[in-house]
């Protein structure tokens, strides 16, 4: 939803220094060749590749050390491809492709590719490199409070909450924080949150921050209650002070000439502290272990019929499969040994027929795990073809079972990320807020992607954006579960590749302030990251 008009643009995670290297062992019959590396990124609506930038030429070496960087934007939410050619003059010597998760991924943070592309000739390898900079990493901490808010429910007062926006440069807002909602009330006090001073400001202290107040509403309407605006400097000022703002509502302020204010909103407390960031802890070794659960149950319609949501045509993937290798492909950079543990539920299992709301796509209860997002597909496929979609609709136990992998290791050397693809309809709700509040305190992840045509609004109830989950009274400690419908990427014109990367832009973009959130909380710092490997010695240069 797009409140008060707002551009909503993604905050790049940090900013990435490429350092490349080049390595020809093979003999070459005269002097090397002056040796340039060009980089391409890859347009993620068009697929179009662009060039991004060259590195300095290098003259008579066969592994040149090149000196400029490439310096990159880094979202770990999208699939960011590269393509590196080694250029002498005009002659093409080579190229690799991949993704910047898989540099960021690998082991110190470094990746080498051999380079293919000229029929007949070994063309060496190309070794990557990757560090964050050292940027703005500052975290500011804050906590606001506001009184006698104008009252926007019939029945009730308002349920307030707030809306952050930063200033872009051509005068347009981008949203970075939204805080939890407080239920009926005029005179709320939300809880301290955190937000990386760089999407509050991207550096400039005296850029405007506008905050909108907002009476929620379930539906999604909600109702604009007024805004006020400052900048990081100002808010800083408050680790002196309280500072007090007037809530102004445009429209109320033309029309009424006695219209003093909609309420104010006090800021308690501001700090400011250097915070360790996702690559920190990626770059330290810390495993992302990604799991897969996929709903079976009947309601998603006969495979073997085109109108069902699991059907396997021969043109095209569906829903499930997109929204399985959207996701997947991204995450997979992030886990070294590529093996995913993958469960389906709500099906009967041959060949007697038994109900189970957690088998083994692989059909081996002693190793669920799959080799790569292909192993999944495949397992997913054949289990399609063995399997009787039944119900009930139950997503409880395979929360419980990777919360329980999640809670044996607690060091910060894994982070462990569900993705449930479903139809939507729940049958367990209770027992499913009870897994979530638990697994809230693990180093876990639940995304749920929504497939069909469903109104999905026991899904929004257990994404915790507006209202934090609870079960029996007890409140998630963090927001872990993320929740979309996949209609809501699928491209118009039937681009498949352009449907999957927005669904993958969208449900990842809160998996590294998760990440952080969880080791905030338990105070664990990232490791050093593990000296690179030395690259092989290469052969004498031989004329």
């Amino acid at each position: 939803m797009s409140l008060g008009g707002a551009s909503e643009r993604s905050v790049p995670a940090t900013k990435i220094e490429i350092t490349v290297s080049c390595r020809r062992p093979h003999v070459l019959p005269s002097l090397p060749p002056p040796a340039v590396v060009v980089l391409y990124t890859q347009s993620r609506a068009s697929q179009e590749w662009r060039e991004f930038g060259r590195t300095e030429v290098i003259d008579n070496t066969l592994n040149p050390d090149f000196v400029r960087k490439f310096v990159l934007d880094y979202f770990f939410e999208e699939k960011q491809n590269l393509r590196c050619a080694r250029n002498s003059g005009l002659d093409f010597l080579g190229q690799a492709f991949l993704a910047l998760g898989e540099v960021i991924g690998g082991q110190g943070s470094r990746v080498e590719r051999t380079l293919t592309g000229v029929p007949g000739k070994k063309c060496g390898t190309i070794l990557l490199t990757a560090e964050e900079l050292s940027n703005c990493r500052d975290i500011a901490t804050m906590q606001l409070c506001a009184n006698k808010l104008d009252k926007k429910d019939f029945f009730g007062k308002s349920d307030p909450f707030l809306v952050f926006y930063r200033s872009n440069e051509d005068g347009t807002f981008t949203i970075c924080h939204k805080t939890e909602v407080v239920k009926n009330t005029l005179n709320p006090v939300w809880q301290p949150f955190s937000i990386p001073v760089r999407a509050l400001c991207n550096g400039d202290y005296d850029r405007t921050v506008k905050i909108d107040v907002y009476d929620w509403d379930r539906d999604g309407s909600h109702d604009f209650i007024g805004e006020f605006t400052t900048s990081y400097r100002e808010l800083s000022k408050a680790q002196n002070q309280f500072t007090v703002y007037e809530v102004l509502n445009p429209r109320k302020k033309c029309k009424k000439k006695k219209y003093v204010n909609s309420g104010t909103v006090t800021l308690l407390s501001f700090s400011v502290d250097s915070e360790f960031t996702f690559v920190d802890y990626i770059k330290g070794g810390t495993q992302l272990n990604f799991t897969v659960a996929i709903d079976f149950t009947a309601s998603n319609g006969n495979p073997l019929q085109p109108t069902s949501l699991h059907y396997m045509s021969p043109y095209q993937l569906s829903a499930y499969a997109m929204a399985l290798k959207a996701v997947g492909e991204i995450i997979q950079d992030y886990d070294s040994d590529k093996l995913f543990p993958a469960y389906g539920f709500g099906a009967k299992l041959p060949p007697e027929g038994r109900i189970s709301h957690q088998f083994p796509l692989n059909n081996n209860d002693e190793d669920p795990n799959c080799a790569g997002i292909e192993g999944v597909l495949e397992s997913y496929f054949q289990s399609l073809r063995t399997v009787q979609l039944y119900g009930p609709t139950y997503f409880a136990p395979v929360i419980n079972q990777v919360a329980r992998a999640a809670a044996k290791i607690s060091d910060g050397s894994q982070y462990y990320v569900l993705l449930i693809i479903t139809d939507g309809v729940i049958s367990d709700m209770m027992q499913t807020k009870e897994a979530i509040v638990s697994a809230s305190s693990l180093p876990m992840s639940i995304i749920i992607v929504g497939v069909g045509p469903a109104m999905f609004e026991a899904m929004e109830e257990l994404d915790g954006d507006d209202v934090r989950v609870s079960s029996r009274g007890r409140y998630a400690e963090r927001d872990i579960v993320q929740f979309v419908p996949f209609r809501d990427y699928v491209d118009r014109s039937g681009n498949q590749v352009l449907s999957m990367a927005r669904l993958a832009k969208d449900v990842l973009a809160e998996i590294p302030e998760q990440l952080l959130s969880y080791m905030r909380t338990r105070d664990i710092q990232p490791r050093p990251p593990p000296p690179a490997n030395p690259s092989p010695t290469p052969a004498p240069e031989q004329p």
